[in-house]
């Protein structure tokens, strides 16, 4: 039997961000918060002469809804570490919605090819490549940070070595996404940037209560909510739900509770549970 390993990563649906710009890969990146979620991404790769990346967004019921071919960052990854594999992640969520699926994507596949090809890859090493590839291909400037651990997560410096606030809870949020916005548009947009830099709240929330509404008022300010967007936060508005946009991603999320009766009419909410970890090992069969 073919050899195979397989790694999970939580995802991290983020609130509100500044990017920071270093004088290197590993101390650019963002300040923010954010919430690490149980949902996330699977990543089976085993042995190949040469890379393929297939990427399956799945139904709730784990039905392929759609696939895609090739990832720029992780062919990035996998080239800096000098291996082929046959890849394939899986993903309930939307992908390129706000959800840091790309990051989760990267540490997934990461930590299973260094079971894979016997690399020993430390979680450190694992997530400064993670993180150098995702601010390469500006698909991300702080999920890989948020998802060396769970909670609820308060980023206070740019990179995988920046100070890191974590919060446990069990509270549950609901999210509801109309598709993806292109985040590299929006993180290679000296303008954009401006005002999102100019829309962050310097401070880290009190509690989650606290983290929708610095969220709120940050989105409010960045110049981000799209038309969509705004009919599902004026519809939680009306039943005194607190919400706010994912960043970067044409969606919103919201307090579990009167959130689903709220956002019904305009799609389907899913529900989020905060992660109390960060992505895990590998395991190995054949």
């Amino acid at each position: 039997m073919a050899r195979v390993a397989v790694a999970f990563s939580p995802a991290h649906l983020s609130g509100y961000f500044r990017k920071v710009s270093g004088a290197e890969v590993q101390t650019t990146g963002s300040k923010g918060a954010g919430v690490v979620v149980e949902e996330g991404v699977q990543a089976v790769v085993s042995p190949g002469s040469i890379t393929s990346i297939t990427i399956h967004r799945l139904s709730p019921e784990g039905m392929i809804q759609e696939m895609y071919e090739g990832s720029p960052p992780l062919e990035y990854a996998m080239k800096r570490l000098g291996v082929t594999a046959h890849v394939t992640t899986s993903c309930r969520l939307p992908i390129g919605a706000g959800f840091g699926c790309s990051a989760a994507a990267l540490l997934a596949t990461l930590s299973a090819l260094s079971s894979l090809y016997s690399l020993h890859l430390s979680r450190e090493e694992i997530s400064a490549l993670a993180h150098e590839s995702e601010v390469m291909h500006q698909t991300g400037l702080g999920d890989v940070a948020a998802l060396q651990g769970g909670g609820f997560v308060c980023r206070k410096g740019p990179g995988i070595h920046g100070e890191i606030i974590r919060q446990m809870s069990d509270a549950r949020l609901v999210a509801l996404s109309f598709g993806p916005l292109l985040t590299p548009s929006v993180l290679g947009s000296e303008e954009a940037m401006a005002q999102v830099n100019t829309a962050f709240p310097d401070r880290c929330p009190d509690d989650l209560e606290d983290f929708l509404s610095l969220s709120r008022t940050f989105a409010e300010h960045s110049g981000l909510i799209t038309p969509r967007v705004r009919q599902a936060l004026e519809c939680c508005d009306r039943n005194g739900v607190p919400a706010s946009m994912t960043m970067l991603g044409e969606g919103v999320f919201a307090c579990e509770d009167g959130a689903r009766e709220a956002l019904s009419p305009l799609g389907t909410p899913f529900l989020l549970r905060i992660s109390p970890h960060g992505f895990s090992p590998a395991e190995e069969d054949g």
